[in-house]
């Protein structure tokens, strides 16, 4: 989920735009759900496909979102439903509504620039706040109980399984011994004392990967979500996965191959679709998306 900002106004510009329409091949009466819906972007684009008969389903963690969310799809004619909630819930929120099947499921798992902007949620490494990272505000975890309650050997796992960063080790050892870490810039300089200066950069970005992978239990979110999809999406229907690094893309690539092996799926996308170099130019987030879909075929 991309956003810019344009005379001081959020202007929600989602990756793959024209891709993604194009491959989930929008039904103009059917249900669609948006499990990271963010400020809406996707979910506008599926809205100007809809008809009144149709039904848009979109669920996000973050709150702040899904309220700037709620105000830019008011004014279609196809209903709206949106929950704050995580998208793994999705059975539990279909049948609320009383429906059994979608014709299509969309996930963005990006990080959005509301997200990386703000000055208080820790997501980004170039400003300082507290330790929070927290998708959902209304979760007690925080960034910060991880780093200064994980045990070293717990902490640099963490650090190498959802950030594979290969200085793991050294990079917990310093995090330890610089407790209680309660800003930012506290863990910005536990990384920096036990780091080289060179590609530091991509050094933090795997960490703060790593913790806020952590913090918002986002795999086995992924995971919960991949095995359990294929019941409520209708034949002919379509699942559209973006993701933006490779512990997501291969859970999602194994996942389609295991159910395009029992006759389930049919994979459209053979290799990921990428932003175009037009798209990449003009977001620069968009860089690392990787698009794949299927269609459920039995």
């Amino acid at each position: 989920m991309i956003q810019e900002r344009q005379s001081g106004t959020q202007v929600h510009v989602p990756v793959l735009p024209t891709e993604v329409i194009f491959y989930l091949n929008i039904s103009t009466d059917g249900i669609y759900l948006d499990g990271t819906v963010g400020l809406g972007g996707h979910a506008a684009l599926i809205l100007d496909h809809l008809s009144p008969k149709g039904h848009f389903i979109g669920t996000d963690r973050d709150n702040e979102a899904l309220l700037l969310c709620n105000k830019r799809l008011s004014g279609y004619p196809t209903p709206v439903s949106l929950f704050h909630n995580s998208y793994h819930n999705f059975n539990a929120i279909l049948d609320e509504l009383g429906i059994d099947q979608v014709n299509g499921f969309i996930l963005d798992l990006g990080l959005s620039s509301l997200q990386m902007d703000s000055h208080v949620r820790g997501f980004s490494y170039s400003t300082d706040s507290d330790l929070d990272m927290r998708f959902d505000s209304s979760q007690e975890i925080k960034a910060s109980g991880i780093l200064n309650h994980l045990s070293e050997n717990d902490l640099a796992n963490v650090i190498f399984q959802y950030g594979e960063e290969r200085r793991s080790r050294a990079i917990a050892k310093s995090i330890v011994k610089m407790r209680p870490l309660t800003t930012v810039f506290d863990l910005v300089e536990s990384i920096r004392r036990s780091t080289p200066p060179n590609h530091r950069d991509r050094t933090l970005a795997r960490v703060f990967q790593a913790i806020r992978i952590k913090v918002n239990g986002e795999l086995e979110k992924l995971e919960n979500f991949l095995s359990t999809f294929r019941d409520r999406l209708v034949i002919g229907g379509r699942v559209a996965i973006i993701s933006f690094h490779s512990l997501e893309d291969r859970l999602v690539k194994h996942s389609f191959k295991d159910l395009a092996k029992e006759g389930v799926l049919s994979i459209l996308t053979k290799k990921p679709v990428i932003a175009t170099n037009e798209e990449m130019a003009e977001n620069r987030r968009s860089r690392s998306a990787k698009l794949r879909v299927a269609e459920r075929i039995s």
